[in-house]
This record gives C-alpha cells, structure tokens and sequence, in this order.
C-alpha cells in the first residue's frame, strides 16, 4: 500500500508542451485526479515551461471535481502549452536557476513534464538539475505525440486519436471522389502531419485493404519522393479504377533530401516550417497529367477531433498520468511510463518505467517492414499493429445546442512570490 505524503511535503507542478491532442487532458485528469487521491496539491504552468519560467502558476485545486472529469473528454491544452526548448545548462545558467527559484519559492518537488521528443529533453535536463543546483526535484516525462515518433514505447498518446481521424477521413472523402469522378474530380490528396515519420499517413491505409481501395497512394516521409514512380502510379489508378486518393505526410522529401514543402523558416525548436505539400502534388498531376483534383489540409482539426477519438487512445492517455503521479511520489526521477503492447490479439497493453536517456532526443521511424514494397501503401505488419490502436469510441457528451459539452477550468492564477522574469 503506498503512503500518502502530508501536506507538508510539498506539490506537484504538470505542465502540457508542444502541440496539443484529442486526448492529452485525459493525461491532465489522470495526474490531477491521481494526485489528489493521494493528498498531494497539483500547480499547473500556465503555457508550459514558460510558465513555469515567468512563475505563472494555476492552482486546480480551485476547479471542481466534475470540472476536472471533463477533462477525459475535452480537446486542445487545458492550461495552455509552447514550443520552448531550454539550452543546455552550461549555456543558459540563468533559466535553471530560474525553475529552482520558482519551485524552492512554492514548495515544487515534483515536475511531470507532458509532450513529445523535445519535452522529453527538457524534463531530462530538469530531473538532473535539482542535483546540480542542491535542490530536492523529481521530475518525470509524461508521453504524448501525435506523431508516434517516441522511442520505446509502443505508441503515443494522441497517436491513435490522429489515427482515426485520418482514417476516417480518407474513407468519407474518397466516397465523395468515387461520386463525381466521371464528371468532375479524379485526384483527391489529403496532407497529415509527419515531419519525419510517417505514422499517420499510415494510419490512412485502414480506410481500405486491396488494390482497388482508398487510399491508393501513401507519401511516407521515410522514402525519397520519385516524381516518375508517383505519376506513373497516379495515371495508372486513375485509369483502373477511375479516380485516385492519395495521403502524403507533410515531410516528404526529395532525393536531395529537401522537404518538397519547406517555407524557408524555422520554428521556436529549430525545425523547417513546412508550407504544404498537397498543393505542390496538386500542380503536378495538374501540369504533368492534366486531371482535375481537389486537395485537402486538416492541420489542427486532425489533433483536435475529440468527437472521433479512439477509446484506446482515451485510455492509454489516462493510464500514463495516473502512472506519472505514482512514479513521482513513490521516488523515481528521470523516467516516462510508456505503453509496452504484450498482445496483438486480443490488443493488450500495460504501462512500465522507462528511464529518460532512452527516450530523449531520440526518433522512432516506420519500420521497413511496414512499408509496401513499392512505397505507397502499408503492409500487412503496419496494419496489425495500427488496427488496434483506433478501436473503440470514446463519446463525448453534447448540450442542447447541438455542440459537444467541452469544459473550460478557471485557471486561477497562485499568487506570485518573486520579481518577473523575461524567458
């Protein structure tokens, strides 16, 4: 049976980071509800470890019980994420010291930092500096991605939400296409995120199974683009099967490696701003085939579909906050509870954890194995392990003018100790 820390003992401080997900408030619920069975005060930052930064504190304590429950069900960051990556500590001494000057000035012993590969880093680096800095500090990573780009574990929180969506997007939409194609439309494209790995692309490929099934063409970030191979396959569909769907991951690069879609600019973390690739293919099979086409880019509305979220996503979203307050206050530093998958069929999964060093500043590709043979489609492999992952439906409650009953915190701010600081 695990103790329960006095109130003395200090609080705990959950921070969301990199782009939100369908799911990631039902890893704050999981921590905040966790948290609060066993007697310890949750903090929120305010836009990550920004808020953190510039001690701009959310105390939850002021928002209900039922309040926080309806986070299980509702999109976007609850308490507001970033795109904000601390330098190493030997070149910015000043925001280290920063983070302890907040966390000794509210009793701060527990960091559970939520996010991708880049938060990953950052909560290494902070779960080593309490020891450097001679403050007590334990910090733990908290998974989530849409990407499923995390190494370790067997996937991301808000991976099989993103998963779904596009799947079913792929199939509504090439039922449209199949509609008009005499007449009208022959070449549908549909751009998903994926800078590096093509997992969501990927997920397209359960819209259909066979050689005549949506969607006909997957881009993965992971092959070259041939400009040749891609229209030959285009016009050969097209004249089979009367019209083509194609799914291409943001990142697709050429043979040179350059993004087919970079804007030449970079974001807060340092990568390439991408300007969308559907409407360079759009003008190709235009220019090079002459079919009229239709494209299609559901940037946000992908990672924010709550209303088609996966009930395995939900869950496992869930699990890993519950498992983060647990490590935290059972002792463990520098680690992130991850998914590890013991059966395909039936889908079973637990949570385990995995120290930081594995998981930090590394990125998990598709598999070779995934990949079709002739790179524009999934494989039976790629299919078994991502059939899973977007089973089940996870409702959401809806109100009387017809939109979902989403909640939003009071968000009040704790009373601030120090003098301001500018990250």
């Amino acid at each position: 049976m695990r103790t329960v820390p006095p109130r003395s003992a200090g609080r705990l401080l959950y921070a969301q980071s990199g782009g939100v997900t369908a799911v990631i408030n039902a890893t704050a619920a999981g921590v905040i509800e966790t948290a609060r069975a066993r007697g310890v005060p949750v903090y929120a930052a305010r836009n990550g470890i920004l808020g953190a930064l510039r001690e701009d504190l959310i105390d939850t304590s002021k928002d209900s019980r039922a309040a926080i429950a309806a986070l299980r069900h509702t999109p976007g960051g609850a308490f507001g994420s970033c795109r904000y990556k601390l330098k190493s500590l030997e070149a910015n001494q000043a925001e280290y010291a920063r983070l302890i000057e907040v966390f000794r000035a509210h009793d701060i012993r527990w960091f559970l930092y939520n996010g991708g590969n880049d938060s990953a880093d950052t909560a290494l680096k902070i779960s080593r500096l309490g020891k450097a800095m001679g403050y007590d500090i334990r910090c733990i990573g908290v998974p989530k991605t849409v990407d499923n780009d995390l190494a370790v574990t067997d996937c991301c929180p808000g991976f099989g939400s993103v998963a779904k969506y596009t799947a079913i997007s792929t199939l509504e939409a090439s039922l449209d296409v199949a509609s008009m194609a005499d007449t009208s439309t022959k070449v549908f494209i549909l751009e998903v995120m994926g800078r590096h790995a093509g997992w969501i692309a990927a997920a397209a490929g359960l819209a259909g199974d066979g050689a005549d099934a949506p969607p006909h063409i997957i881009l993965f970030p992971e092959n070259a683009f041939d400009e040749v191979a891609f229209l030959a396959k285009v016009k050969a569909t097209v004249e089979r099967v009367g019209w083509c769907t194609v799914v291409a991951s943001e990142g697709v690069r050429n043979s040179a490696g350059q993004f087919l879609a970079e804007a030449g600019t970079r974001d807060a973390f340092g990568h390439a701003q991408l300007g969308g690739l559907a409407p360079v293919l759009a003008a190709l099979v235009k220019e090079k085939l002459g079919y009229k086409y239709h494209w299609a880019l559901p940037d946000y509305l992908q990672r924010s579909a709550r209303h088609a979220a996966s009930k395995v996503d939900a869950e496992q979203a869930y699990a890993v906050g519950k498992a983060a307050v647990d490590y935290a206050l059972d002792g463990m530093n520098a680690v992130m509870p991850v998914i590890v998958r013991t059966s395909d069929a039936p889908y079973r999964w637990k949570i385990l954890p995995t120290p930081l060093a594995r998981i930090a500043n590394r990125e998990k590709k598709m598999p070779r194995g995934f990949i079709r043979r002739d790179g524009f489609g999934i494989t039976a492999a790629a299919r078994r392990y991502l059939a899973p992952l977007i089973r089940g439906e996870a409702p959401v409650p809806y109100g009387k003018d017809g939109l979902p009953a989403y909640v939003r915190l009071k968000n009040v701010a704790v009373t601030r100790k120090l003098e301001p600081f500018a990250p």
